[in-house]
């Protein structure tokens, strides 16, 4: 099992309630990256009948945590944001997967796309994140 395997798997998403709740399913794991994907169900919906933007915000924000802590230092979100590009239905099939564009010592950026079982774009996700010192504990 790789680190990013290691510290995804057993360490954040063994303790992650939030992103089991949300039903996540990780596909993979890797340095600076990650994919994971959700089915939408009827209590992730509003009063429109469509995905409440949190849940691709949500699921686009697990990925993002996944990818920039694989490296084996712990990172922490300091900016994030999202743009919802289309509509999101009741038994939507959702994949995030996280691209690190640039990476310090300190801080590391990441862009994250959200897509649907139809591959089409449903979020565009970037975020920031500050690397602390501390390495994950395996």
């Amino acid at each position: 099992m790789s680190l990013a395997d290691k510290i995804t798997r057993e360490k954040m998403f063994a303790n992650d309630d939030f992103s089991q709740w949300l039903g996540i399913e990780i596909l993979e794991t890797g340095l600076g990256k990650s994919k994971v994907q959700l089915k939408v169900r009827k209590e992730m919906t509003n009063g429109m009948d469509i995905a409440h933007g949190g849940i691709s915000y949500s699921l686009a924000d697990s990925c993002f945590a996944f990818a920039s802590n694989s490296h084996g230092r712990l990172a922490v979100s300091i900016e994030t944001s999202i743009s919802h590009t289309a509509k999101v239905y009741e038994g939507d099939i959702l994949t995030a997967e996280a691209t690190e564009l640039s990476r310090s010592h300190k801080t590391a950026v990441y862009s994250i796309e959200v897509k649907n079982q139809n591959d089409l774009v449903i979020g565009l996700f970037k975020g920031t994140v500050y690397i602390s010192s501390k390495e994950w504990e395996l």
